[in-house]
């Protein structure tokens, strides 16, 4: 694994609908907090919460970032995101294709505070 892949994740996130999802998308990617999030509208998600069982239909965030930005990401998610407990989780990249990696890298770079 090279330098630059070990500073690449990918994130996952849901929402509960599309509208939020791509805001939340365009703000990480406007504040150079990803280089890329895909919004995938229509999955079905079923979970437990507060001892029930519950299906929503969610949308989903898959975000291409730097490993060093994950607690600017965080941050906006604790602010901006509608859940009490927004699901954000992220994995490192093995294997990645060293262009996009690049692309990835020179991509993110925090605008924010």
């Amino acid at each position: 694994m090279s330098e630059d892949e070990a500073s690449v994740v990918v994130g996952f996130s849901t929402a509960p609908n599309e509208d939020v999802a791509r805001a939340l998308a365009k703000k990480l990617v406007e504040e150079g907090l990803a280089a890329c999030v895909n919004v995938i509208p229509g999955i079905r998600s079923i979970y437990i919460w507060k001892n029930e069982i519950v299906e929503d239909r969610e949308s989903l965030m898959i975000i291409k970032t730097r490993k060093d930005l994950i607690n600017r990401v965080r941050q906006v998610f604790e602010k901006e995101h509608p859940y009490e407990i927004p699901e954000l989780i992220f994995v490192d990249v093995v294997g990645g294709h060293k262009p996009y990696i690049e692309w990835v890298i020179e991509n993110t770079k925090d605008k924010g505070g």
